[in-house]
């Protein structure tokens, strides 16, 4: 692995959804990946977060088609986590590129997420993370 990604315990892929995410977790140093759903909840998330902060210790690098929105806003918050913005329409022409089907679920999107920031990782520059009043301010506006 390239540098910029090598320093993490763990890599994560996220693929979002309304009411659930589908994950892929591949560990430092190994091939072997494993999938998931997690519920969309506060609490649910952070539950998740320390299991696996618990489990694999370290910074952890998740990479997720978003730059704001509620799963970023959680995400923001724990300082071993850096998150890894992937365009979505990079994100959609890559599954084109494996599914000539365009068939679409999403522990692959989560899957082809973990993908783009393992093998670009000079394409897949980590988001940088605004200040707490600046995500304060940024939440509102939004609201």
């Amino acid at each position: 692995m390239v540098s910029q990604v090598s320093k993490f315990s763990a890599y994560i892929g996220i693929d979002w959804a309304d009411k659930k995410y589908g994950y892929c977790i591949q560990v430092s140093n190994q091939s072997n990946r494993e999938f998931g759903v997690l519920t969309h909840t506060p609490e649910k998330i952070n539950d998740w977060v320390q299991s696996l902060h618990q489990r694999f210790g370290g910074q952890l690098a998740i990479s997720i088609e978003l730059t704001k929105g509620p799963i970023i806003y959680a995400l923001q918050k724990y300082n071993f986590i850096t998150l890894f913005p992937v365009n979505p329409s990079l994100l959609a022409k890559y599954r084109e590129a494996f599914t000539p089907s365009k068939a679409k679920d999403d522990p692959t999107d989560a899957e082809l997420a973990l993908d783009l920031m393992l093998n670009y990782p000079k394409k897949i520059k980590p988001l940088t993370i605004q200040g707490e009043q600046m995500r304060k301010l940024m939440y509102l506006v939004e609201q």
